[in-house]
């Protein structure tokens, strides 16, 4: 069974996916959440949302980090 991870709003709960990422990183997906509960979320700037899902590529821009298949290519 997948791990999920819980969001409370008001009385109603959701369950979200919970997706490991190349480096092992953990995300909450919350891309059905919209369409369950009518709410979107806010994260200005982009500083903690993942445009993709890829299994051959990591980038941390804070970081100057660029991996593809492991293998540093900054």
């Amino acid at each position: 069974m997948s791990e999920t991870a819980d969001l409370r709003i008001n009385d109603q709960s959701y369950a979200l996916k919970v997706i490991t990422g190349s480096e092992n990183e953990q995300a909450v997906d919350i891309s059905l959440l919209r369409k369950q509960s009518k709410f979107i979320t806010f994260d200005d700037g982009y500083g903690n949302t993942g445009a993709c899902e890829s299994s051959v590529t990591f980038i941390d821009g804070d970081k100057g980090i660029l991996r593809y298949r492991g293998y540093d290519i900054a």
